[in-house]
């Protein structure tokens, strides 16, 4: 669906994304995995577009895409933002369906976003205001807003982050969900276990630079220095070995 090829972004002498070349499947949800400071949220804003690249393509179908074009085929989901801190949460929901111009009925738009409400458990939360939010309450309350949003592709950095263990399995099974419906999804992860509770196919980041791509057993052939154990090695034993 999407191919990155040759990606680079400089700051200075810092090199923050290096040389960096992956593929988004159709209807997948892909896991970009690596610690704070790899370059995840440089290369989200760099495919996004909204940060000018030194080099490299971003394309789809084949086609090279300009930034512009990306704003139509690609949402990206920032981490730690609070958008109208006064607005409340159905607010949010609604204005996010009525933005997009989808073509469906108005009661056909109400069901979706009853669905994504009931999927992510917002239903308490409809009459708070964003601002009032907890963290991990403002970051579901995100994600049904990049849920609603019609593009092909959405990008959404560090989904997880405030979440307890009952919410981020309960967000993660939305998001399978969602992705069981066309949808493409790229997450960028820094916790390697709830990568590989939720994506289909994982790419390693390190320093700016992909140490791997693949499924867990193609991760797996790439790393000659993973335990040799009956079953495949863990996805945390292979980011280890490859970077």
């Amino acid at each position: 669906m999407v191919s990155i090829a040759g990606l680079t972004k400089s700051y200075g002498r810092l090199t923050a994304v290096a040389d960096v070349s992956l593929s988004i499947r159709q209807g997948e949800v892909l896991a970009l995995i690596g610690p704070n400071g790899s370059g995840k949220t440089t290369l989200f804003e760099c495919i996004a577009g909204l940060l000018p690249y030194d080099a490299g393509t971003v394309s789809m179908e084949g086609t090279a895409l300009t930034p512009r074009e990306r704003a139509s085929r690609i949402f990206y989901l920032p981490d730690a933002i609070a958008p109208w801190p006064a607005q409340t949460v159905r607010w949010a929901l609604d204005f996010t369906l009525g933005f997009f111009g989808r073509p469906d009925t108005k009661a056909g738009l109400a069901a979706r976003r009853d669905e994504v409400v009931q999927r992510l458990d917002l239903g308490a939360l409809l009459g708070s205001p964003i601002g009032t939010l907890s963290k991990g309450q403002r970051k579901r309350a995100l994600l049904a807003i990049g849920m609603l949003t019609p593009h092909p592709l959405l990008l959404a950095d560090e989904p997880f982050d405030g979440l307890d263990l009952r919410q981020t399995r309960e967000v993660g099974a939305a998001l399978r969900a969602h992705a069981a419906t066309g949808r493409t999804l790229f997450l960028s992860i820094h916790q390697i276990n709830d990568a590989a509770r939720v994506c289909d196919r994982f790419v390693l980041l390190s320093a700016g630079r992909v140490r791997g791509e693949g499924t867990l057993q193609e991760l797996a052939a790439q790393s000659p220095s993973t335990p040799s154990t009956p079953s495949t090695p863990s996805l945390e034993d292979i980011f280890l070995a490859l970077t």
